[in-house]
């Protein structure tokens, strides 16, 4: 199982997650009240502001500060880390 940090030592299955979106757009919006509705949201942000929304596999809509972009370099750099491991 590949794990993958959100911020402030959360870790995510990467291979649970579907995408990762900017929070800003109204469709977005609504996915979050609506999971929040249905209890499937999970607050990573820590009180800051949200960044990016990670969406899973398991109907849960996850909310953390950090933003798209470093948590898909980050999963890059684990991928890349993960093939030099297997080559080894």
């Amino acid at each position: 199982m590949q794990l993958l940090n959100i911020g402030f030592g959360n870790l995510v299955s990467a291979e649970h997650l579907l995408t990762v979106v900017s929070p800003d757009s109204a469709p977005i919006k609504r996915l979050i009240q609506e999971a929040k509705d249905r209890g499937m949201l999970i607050d990573a942000s820590f009180g800051r502001k949200t960044k990016s929304v990670l969406i899973m596999d398991t109907d849960h809509v996850i909310l953390s500060a950090i933003g798209p972009e470093k948590i898909a370099d980050r999963m890059a750099g684990e991928l890349a880390y993960n093939e030099e491991e297997l080559e080894s």
